[in-house]
């Protein structure tokens, strides 16, 4: 009977756990953002953003939700880390990408490898969230500007990859593969935060937590 009963409670409390992938360029604050999702849901704070150094492979946090845990894997964003990430997309169930809204110069940069997150078809029907970080800064780009700029590298990379299709064609080189973008994710947010001083960070989780929940890999779970 003790065996039953502890069965049975085990079943009604048991929670469904999801790994989030956390990624972006380094200095992003990747890292500072899952400190402060550490702090802001877990009985153990954080690590205070002046105590945190570069990503060197992965960090990892967990936080427990009502009949969920949510696994977040911070994967480090230096280029020579970056072929590490496909590894994790297989069992990933949600994929948080942060852009530093402040660094202009490294938006072009940040598009190209958030497009090559987008485009990977491991993450085919997995809820994808832009994370607009570092919003408490006085030059940061707003989240509205964010989406004209991902719209606008977006159009410019779809112009490029046609006109590319064309050239190869002329040439004989191949033959063209119609695009997939209408396939590629069953969710995509933006949200601008702050990852140091917490704006948004419950924003992001409460939107990861609701999509993992009817993610089309969770059937897979």
């Amino acid at each position: 009977m003790y065996h039953l009963l502890k069965g049975l409670y085990q079943h009604l409390t048991r929670k469904d756990e999801f790994s989030v992938l956390i990624l972006g360029l380094d200095g992003a604050g990747k890292t500072t953002f899952l400190e402060k999702i550490k702090t802001l849901f877990s009985d153990t704070p954080g690590l205070a953003p002046d105590k945190i150094g570069p990503t060197v492979g992965q960090n990892m946090g967990k936080i427990t939700l009502p009949s969920t845990v949510l696994q977040f894997w911070d994967l480090g964003g230096q280029t020579s880390l970056r072929a590490l990430w496909p590894r994790y997309y297989d069992e990933c169930h949600a994929v948080a990408f942060v852009v530093d809204a402040t660094d202009r110069d490294r938006l072009h940069e940040a598009w190209e490898v958030f497009d090559s997150v987008f485009s990977a078809p491991q993450i085919l029907g997995v809820p994808l969230l832009l994370l607009a970080n570092k919003q408490d800064h006085p030059e940061s780009v707003s989240v509205e500007e964010i989406r004209e700029s991902y719209d606008t590298w977006a159009a410019q990379h779809a112009r490029d990859e046609a006109q590319r299709e064309e050239d190869a064609l002329d040439a004989n080189e191949r033959t063209p593969v119609a695009p997939q973008t209408g396939q590629r994710s069953a969710s995509l947010e933006v949200i601008g935060m702050s990852a140091i001083e917490g704006t948004g960070v419950r924003a992001a989780v409460d939107w990861l937590f609701l999509r993992v929940q009817n993610s089309r890999r969770r059937e897979t779970h």
